[in-house]
């Protein structure tokens, strides 16, 4: 059967329906790597004695974005993907004003959570109107144009982060966000019909959504390949929220970090790709566990020159291969751990995609805190942080692989 395009109002072209898609996913991203050049700032403006808690500027926007999983598809299924979208993006905006007037770190980071939970609006339902129009390998195609746009984002929201923090203060990035925010709501608003039929709404019930989790976390694939998605999540999350300290008060190197961190993220974006040529040869266990154990010997690796004494210049050089091996880490275990965990719960897709994508995100979170806040001017607590993820996340996999 050939894949067609499914009639829905829209007065958006194929090019432009990829912009928009990817630009309302970028969202999220635009909103926490943008974040990384302002931290030092923040934490000097607003918990001078305690500036490494700064970096929960990071991840209480995370921690908002995944509770606001666990709602956001059911009530698209509800109420229709527009209005959901729509009125994420009104909240996310007054999140954004809060956040820029907040005269505290504490209601900072209250508006950082709430800006979170809105964010969850466009990054869910942008894949549900995807999913709503397109059908087949039409949806495949369109999936990843919109991804290759987004892989371009962490590239430049560093240095756009950098430049509004270097001319206009670390508060105008919150307002940089609310003006990109407005602009999407009203292109989306202005170009793209609702593309939920009002005949396949579905009724918002929380039960069922319970009764899901206690079903996948009764299946051992499913409750392996969830938490071993939260330790490679906790992995990336706390490197996030610490290599911009790492980058400025371990090596020096602030000015130059939207530079290096921009490079990093633009090699990573091969990773999709070489996942999609090698994981038909080798499974998607096979990539996660082979992956893992990668990072084990890099980690000890990186703990290991560091404690040598080399010269600063190797440390860096180590450094930043350790950290392109985070993200290029990302790209090959977190679909293929998606994967692995929905195979079994196609009877409950769309509650299964909500669950799994919510409590990974809540629990590497509860990893990226204490990891990040144990920052002591060197690598060391963080590469060791990501050393005990990957080991437990090994040792889960061979379970499950003798399971």
């Amino acid at each position: 059967m050939t894949a067609t395009r499914r009639t829905a109002p829209s007065r958006l072209g194929q090019t432009e329906f990829v912009a928009l898609m990817a630009m309302l996913s970028a969202l999220v991203a635009f909103s926490i790597d943008s974040m990384l050049p302002a931290l030092p700032q923040i934490g000097a403006a607003l918990s001078p004695d305690a500036p490494n808690q700064a970096q929960l500027v990071i991840t209480s926007f995370v921690l908002g974005l995944g509770l606001g999983t666990f709602f956001t598809g059911p009530l698209s299924d509800r109420f229709g993907r527009k209005p959901v979208m729509l009125t994420g993006a009104g909240l996310y905006i007054l999140a954004a004003l809060a956040a820029w007037a907040a005269p505290s770190l504490e209601m900072l980071l209250a508006a950082r959570f709430l800006g979170g939970i809105a964010a969850a609006g466009p990054r869910v339902v942008a894949i549900a109107i995807i999913r709503d129009l397109y059908t087949g390998r039409d949806m495949a195609r369109i999936t990843s144009l919109v991804m290759i746009v987004f892989t371009l984002v962490p590239a430049i929201a560093p240095l756009l982060g950098s430049v509004i923090t270097a001319y206009a203060g670390w508060r105008a990035q919150f307002l940089a966000l609310v003006v990109f925010a407005a602009i999407l709501s009203a292109w989306l608003w202005m170009r793209q019909g609702e593309t939920l039929d009002p005949a396949h709404r579905r009724p918002f019930r929380i039960k069922p959504m319970f009764a899901a989790v206690g079903e996948m976390f009764g299946n051992h694939t499913v409750r392996v390949a969830i938490l071993v998605q939260v330790l490679c999540y906790g992995m990336l999350f706390s490197t996030l929220a610490t290599t911009q300290q790492i980058f400025d008060i371990t090596f020096g190197r602030a000015a130059s970090f939207p530079l290096w961190f921009g490079g990093i993220s633009l090699l990573a974006a091969s990773a999709s790709f070489l996942n999609a040529r090698l994981v038909g040869r080798i499974g998607m266990r096979g990539m996660v566990s082979g992956m893992l154990t990668a990072q084990i010997l890099l980690s000890a690796a990186m703990a290991g020159l560091w404690l040598s004494g080399v010269p600063s210049v190797v440390l860096f050089g180590g450094f930043l291969i350790w950290l392109l091996s985070i993200f290029f880490q990302a790209g090959l275990t977190v679909g293929n751990l998606n994967a692995l965990a929905m195979e079994p719960m196609g009877h409950i897709a769309g509650t299964a995609a909500s669950v799994i994508n919510a409590v990974a995100t809540i629990g590497a979170v509860a990893i990226a805190v204490p990891v990040g806040l144990a920052f002591n001017g060197t690598p060391l607590p963080l590469v060791g942080g990501v050393f005990v993820c990957a080991v437990a996340g090994r040792l889960l996999m061979r379970r499950a692989t003798r399971h």
